[in-house]
């Protein structure tokens, strides 16, 4: 089967499941894959002359227009949705069986009973404005399910924008400063160990935080054993 993937985190998976797409964004780590565009900038004519089969779209990553556009072009599109870790098994396995290939083995097993919420973290992912994210995202839920509870959980906005003093208010005892989609790096560690001075700051990969998929049981056992005593 012809697939294009548009997600990188689905790109990922679709290769674990022993479907290797014909093409897929330049932010999909595969340079060995053609790529059509970003994930928001995709080249819709040349994902047609392509003559796909299917093309992955993923309803937080892509644009709707986008996926209007292929459907339009006559193109099979088939849409995913990952807000939480309940969310990826099912994701996987409806995914497994559009393609009509073995799901994943038995051993995949994802940990998402808990670990009483022993830690609290502030988790940016903007700066100039600072932004972070509320319960409703992957990345909040996959703290959740290793213990950490986010501190924004509650805002009633998916990606709030704050100030640091904001995140100071609510006495986080860890801020996770990943490496996507804003590339967090060491120097920007003074700047908030500054604003919040009773937190540990750490430097995360943002993969784990953001890409969903095959790569969720390795990310729960990796944030765990960093961050979780």
């Amino acid at each position: 089967m012809r697939v294009v993937s548009l997600v990188p985190s689905l790109t990922e998976t679709l290769i674990a499941l022993g479907v290797t797409p014909i093409a897929c964004t330049r932010f999909c780590e595969q340079p060995s894959i053609a790529h059509v565009g970003g994930t928001k900038d995709p080249s819709i004519d040349e994902i047609i002359a392509l003559r796909p089969d299917i093309v992955f779209v993923d309803r937080e990553e892509n644009r709707r227009g986008d996926a209007d556009a292929l459907r339009a072009a006559g193109l099979d599109v088939f849409a995913t949705h990952v807000a939480s870790v309940d969310d990826v098994g099912p994701m996987i396995a409806s995914v497994a069986v559009r393609l009509g290939v073995d799901a994943l083995p038995a051993d995949f097993a994802l940990d998402a009973a808990g670990a009483g919420r022993v830690r609290t973290a502030f988790v940016p992912i903007w700066r100039r404005p600072w932004m972070t994210i509320n319960r409703l995202t992957y990345a909040s839920s996959l703290l959740a399910s290793i213990g950490i509870t986010n501190v924004f959980a509650d805002d009633v906005a998916v990606y709030p924008t704050i100030t640091l003093d904001d995140a100071a208010s609510t006495s986080p005892q860890l801020v996770l400063l990943p490496s996507e989609p804003y590339p967090f790096a060491a120097r920007h560690i003074a700047e908030v160990a500054g604003a919040l001075p009773d937190a540990e700051v750490h430097l995360v990969d943002g993969q784990d935080l953001f890409w969903w998929g095959t790569r969720t049981p390795a990310a729960q056992r990796r944030l765990a054993a960093g961050f979780v005593p």
